[in-house]
């Protein structure tokens, strides 16, 4: 079963699928770039990239959702997995073969978890968590914009990552101190990801089997 009849059989919406496409085209063409000594797994990588937010359906706020199908899909995903969206990624992981080192990257790979990203020797962790951090809802971005995009959006969110700017200001340095980690790992420069430079991974990820 390819990912896209994958995201179908989950009902996804398509901003939803082509998000998580975008994640995973930004980390094939890192990949693709990869000059280190560091092995890579790369079929873990994609593979936790194209589920990694399977549960936002869950997360959408009720007023938000205003096409009738999809207030059916998420109220139907409320009632079968709950509301906490991280953990219907990692149940839904699970159900799709994810191995449990991969589940435990996709657990860690969290925006509020950048200092133990940037800490940690796993470059899978760092370059999905990194792609995740330079995807916009409108597409790729630069990582400042997208963190300026997510604070935005978090300020009034008393449980978003990003609510109390301390923290804010701590986890944008720690997702900086990322991107250079991964970077230097690479014959590529940030500007080089970018939404026409994915789009050719794009059209091929839609053809991905995940097992």
């Amino acid at each position: 079963m390819n990912i896209i009849e994958i995201y179908k059989k989950y009902e996804l919406p398509e901003h939803l699928q082509i998000h998580m496409l975008r994640v995973a085209a930004c980390c094939m063409q890192i990949l693709d770039n990869w000059n280190s000594d560091i092995k890579i797994d790369n079929d873990s990588l994609i593979r936790i990239a194209l589920l990694h937010d399977m549960g936002n359906m869950a997360k959408m706020a009720e007023n938000q959702v205003t096409n009738p199908r999809f207030a059916r899909i998420r109220e139907e995903y409320i009632n079968q997995y709950g509301k906490d969206d991280h953990k219907i990624n990692i149940i839904i992981g699970r159900q799709e073969g994810l191995t449990d080192e991969e589940l435990d990257i996709l657990d860690r790979k969290q925006l509020r978890k950048n200092k133990e990203i940037k800490d940690s020797n796993n470059y899978i962790l760092k370059i999905c968590a990194y792609c995740d951090q330079r995807v916009s809802p409108n597409g790729v971005d630069s990582l400042k914009g997208r963190l300026e995009e997510l604070q935005e959006r978090h300020k009034n969110k008393p449980n978003g990552s990003m609510h109390d700017p301390k923290v804010a200001k701590e986890l944008i340095q720690y997702a900086f101190a990322i991107e250079e980690q991964v970077m230097s790992q690479c014959t590529l420069s940030k500007d080089a990801i970018n939404d026409e430079s994915i789009e050719p991974y794009i059209e091929e990820l839609k053809e991905y089997n995940l097992r």
